[in-house]
């Protein structure tokens, strides 16, 4: 990594960890700069704004998730149990919760599409080779397999994220999962308790 990349870096893990601590907006960026010991003029070298910063901390996020996605599918765990720990992998880490709140505001609407894109295209991909494994296992059996798991990651996404859902809405989820990939009544019951535990 060359020294520029290196710095900016550097940068990058600051701001994450004083937006953890203090949130994005109690966060000015003399903070980041006092705290980098840096000229102002060097951070809007890498940094044109706040808001850019503020975008650079959440693919950074993005990039660790995919990291634990990638662990997850290639552990022993079922085929099912891999699905839903690829897909559980990609959501913040319960401190970066006031990130993604940052995140969620119609002010940064735009910012918040740019990184979803980002996330399904990283997701599909990895998630739709582990149901081609449940399809060499027997465990499942379905065509059209990245169409599937794009529909499932984007219902999952609105229907879990903001926490507002019934025990109904989990069983016709679990059903929707079920018949999307053909598999069996009951392979994926387990997410009912999970869920349950997460709420």
């Amino acid at each position: 990594m060359k020294k520029g990349e290196r710095r900016k870096e550097e940068l990058i893990k600051i701001a994450y960890k004083k937006f953890l601590e203090k949130g994005y907006e109690q966060t000015s960026v003399d903070e980041i700069i006092e705290e980098a010991h840096i000229a102002k003029g060097t951070y809007y070298y890498y940094f044109q704004s706040k808001e850019e910063m503020l975008e650079e901390v959440v693919e950074m996020m993005l990039e660790n998730g995919s990291e634990r996605a990638v662990k997850v599918s290639n552990s022993t765990l079922s085929i099912p149990e891999k699905i839903v720990g690829t897909v559980l992998a990609y959501r913040p880490m319960a401190d970066e919760l006031v990130i993604q709140d940052t995140l969620n505001r119609p002010e940064n609407i735009y910012l918040h599409d740019k990184v979803y894109k980002k996330l399904i295209s990283k997701a599909v991909p990895l998630i739709s080779e582990i149901v081609r494994e449940g399809i060499r296992q027997g465990v499942f059996d379905c065509e059209q397999i990245e169409e599937h798991v794009k529909m499932i990651l984007i219902i999952s996404s609105q229907l879990f994220d903001s926490g507002d859902f019934t025990a109904n809405d989990v069983i016709a989820f679990i059903d929707i999962v079920e018949k999307s990939f053909g598999a069996k009544a009951g392979t994926m019951g387990f997410i009912r308790e999970l869920i349950g535990r997460r709420k």
